[in-house]
């Protein structure tokens, strides 16, 4: 009399916790990627306006002509880095507001981010017109 094997009656949970750390891997990796791209300057929007926080935020100002300016002051981009970090270390800016003249090259929109990024500022924004 010939046995035949027996059925397995448990679940086999190995394939599934594979897959899952495969998938759990992927989003690790794509994760980081997806939040820091650079967001485009749009001339107008549809979303609502920002509120008003207690601390006004600093707003930096691109023209179309690449000048960079503080409280309508000009600073060169190779000052923006310490002048925002000594803002940040003394207190005064808790938060950054990028404007940017929708001709303003891109490069140097990108590089005012990346400084403000370096400098340690997380909340910043890029402000754009309603869109009416």
């Amino acid at each position: 009399m010939k046995l035949r094997p027996r059925l397995q009656e448990e679940i086999n949970v190995i394939p599934l916790v594979d897959i899952v750390l495969v998938i759990l891997i992927i989003f690790m990796i794509t994760a980081p990627l997806l939040t820091s791209g650079l967001e485009v300057e749009l001339p107008k929007t549809k979303d609502s306006p920002i509120t008003q926080k207690e601390n006004k935020p600093l707003k930096i100002t691109i023209t179309e002509k690449g000048e960079i300016k503080i409280n309508g002051q000009v600073i060169p981009l190779e000052r923006l880095s310490r002048w925002l970090a000594e803002a940040k270390r003394n207190k005064l800016v808790e938060e950054v507001q990028i404007e940017a003249d929708r001709r303003a090259l891109y490069e140097i929109v990108a590089k005012v981010l990346s400084e403000v990024k370096r400098a340690g500022f997380t909340h910043i924004g890029l402000l754009t017109l309603p869109d009416n």
